[in-house]
């Protein structure tokens, strides 16, 4: 069985998209034959018309609507998958699930323009336990949480936990808090990616939980008062929102703030961005 071929679905787009075949032949640098050919042949194998043709002009037949539409989406995702390929080491993704590198990610991307300009950054959220790495969506990724240990890692600094919660809390008054005065509430907590489990308490003085499935959701559980939350120091700069304030809370452990990246395959800027983000943290 024939099957369909890019080119044929170039040669269909241009087609339509320039009014004739000589003027798709002119665009695609092939002769007016070969455009022809693959037409023809694109409606061969899908058993339809797509292109009602008279001596003046050429025009997509009802099927004709409905395949450009599809053959567009699959061009564009063949282009991008080429562009992702060919500009893999030109670009560096960073994924993260909440925060990004929190106060410091405006820093980083201005410190990375100068000092890497031929490296586009690009920052990726994503709402899993690998901040995208896993799925492919990014080359390097910031967690809050445990490190999957199919990757490689760099523990770039620690940060201190924050209770968010709904600005007329009477808790809200108080400047710090203490886990012990928490134990009472109802936690909200995102298993997926949030850095805070019921293990912070003593297992007969445990909070209630709430289980959110982004931060938006656990924000808004939040501000509406039936729930706070725990939270490392970067959701606090990154995250503001009426009806919700932070507060540190002093007895609870700090949050180690990991890169992660593929093992067998890093990403050549790694280097480069566990030194920048280190040096960022270590100056506060």
């Amino acid at each position: 069985m024939d099957q369909v071929e890019l080119r044929q679905l170039r040669c269909l787009v241009e087609v339509a998209e320039t009014g004739t075949f000589t003027d798709a032949a002119i665009e695609l640098g092939v002769s007016q034959a070969a455009v022809s050919r693959n037409v023809m042949g694109l409606e061969r194998v899908l058993g339809v018309r797509l292109l009602h043709r008279t001596s003046r002009s050429v025009a997509p037949t009802s099927a004709g609507v409905q395949v450009l539409a599809r053959a567009r989406q699959v061009l564009a995702e063949v282009d991008e998958l080429v562009r992702e390929a060919t500009t893999g080491h030109t670009r560096l993704r960073v994924g993260h699930a909440w925060s990004a590198m929190g106060r410091h990610t405006a820093e980083f991307q201005r410190r990375w323009a100068t000092e890497h300009p031929d490296v586009e950054l690009q920052f990726v959220r994503t709402n899993t336990a690998t901040g995208g790495l896993a799925e492919g969506l990014c080359d390097l990724a910031i967690v809050r949480t445990q490190v999957d240990r199919r990757f490689a890692h760099a523990t770039v600094a620690s940060e201190r936990r924050y209770c968010a919660l709904a600005a007329d809390d009477p808790l809200a008054k108080k400047r710090t808090l203490t886990l012990d005065q928490l134990k009472d509430r109802t936690l909200a907590i995102d298993r997926r990616t949030g850095s805070t489990t019921a293990d912070l308490w003593p297992e007969d003085a445990r909070p209630r939980l709430e289980y959110t499935h982004d931060v938006d959701d656990w924000l808004a559980a939040i501000a509406g008062g039936r729930c706070v939350g725990l939270t490392p120091h970067a959701t606090v700069t990154q995250y503001r929102r009426d009806g919700v304030v932070y507060r540190p809370v002093r007895d609870a452990p700090p949050v180690d703030v990991h890169l992660i990246w593929h093992r067998r395959d890093p990403h050549p800027a790694t280097e480069a961005a566990v030194t920048l983000l280190t040096k960022l943290y270590s100056r506060h």
